[in-house]
């Protein structure tokens, strides 16, 4: 077992098309919901601060669907991330310590984050930010395309988090595709990868 099982981004295809008892007319609804909508090509260095923050947000404890231009909150609680409807300013200054940003789904099935302050701290939770990093980093470095790597998460993961995820893969294969990107290496991906202070849409001091 990794040391940081926030890192873990070896992810799988679940062959079982009806997940967690799931109905299939529900899940096909629900695949539906996840379809990305207004997909447009994109600077690469944009494309891959979306697939980190989407990747961060869906390695996160939920067990909601997300709805497209509603908040949620990010945290770090004992050693694992969590996403949540509650804001931190309802929670204790324990759980407000915690706060890692505020997330959005986008209707193209990418997640943003504006950042909360206390990522400039030095905390565990700026820790495991910077492990997350390094695995993303890690799982650039060889020669396949991006679409080769784009996630499917293993019957370890929720249910909503493999459906994000795919819905995520699917945007991005579109994305790459629209923008004439789709035959570039990850390790000509990985040599644009911004510092981690810079991936995030507002800079951490």
């Amino acid at each position: 077992m990794s040391k940081h099982p926030q890192s873990k981004l070896a992810i799988t295809r679940k062959d079982d098309g009806n997940p967690e008892g799931k109905g299939a007319n529900g899940f096909l609804l629900d695949w539906a919901k996840c379809a990305p909508r207004g997909l447009v090509a994109k600077p690469r260095q944009q494309i891959l601060a979306e697939f980190f923050t989407s990747m961060l947000v869906l390695s996160a404890k939920f067990k909601f669907r997300p709805a497209i231009g509603v908040t949620n909150y990010l945290y770090w609680v004992d050693g694992a991330w969590t996403l949540s409807l509650i804001s931190p300013q309802e929670w204790s200054n324990e759980k407000y310590a915690a706060f890692a940003g505020s997330c959005v789904l986008q209707a193209d099935m990418t997640w943003t984050i504006e950042p909360s302050e206390q990522l400039a701290k030095d905390s565990p939770m700026a820790e495991a930010l910077g492990h997350f990093y390094d695995a993303f980093s890690k799982q650039l470095d060889n020669d396949q395309v991006i679409e080769d790597i784009l996630p499917f998460y293993d019957g370890t993961v929720g249910y909503y988090q493999r459906l994000y995820a795919s819905g995520l893969s699917r945007s991005i294969r579109a994305t790459v595709e629209l923008g004439d990107q789709a035959s570039e290496s990850c390790q000509q991906w990985r040599a644009l990868l911004p510092r981690l202070k810079n991936i995030l849409p507002n800079p951490v001091p």
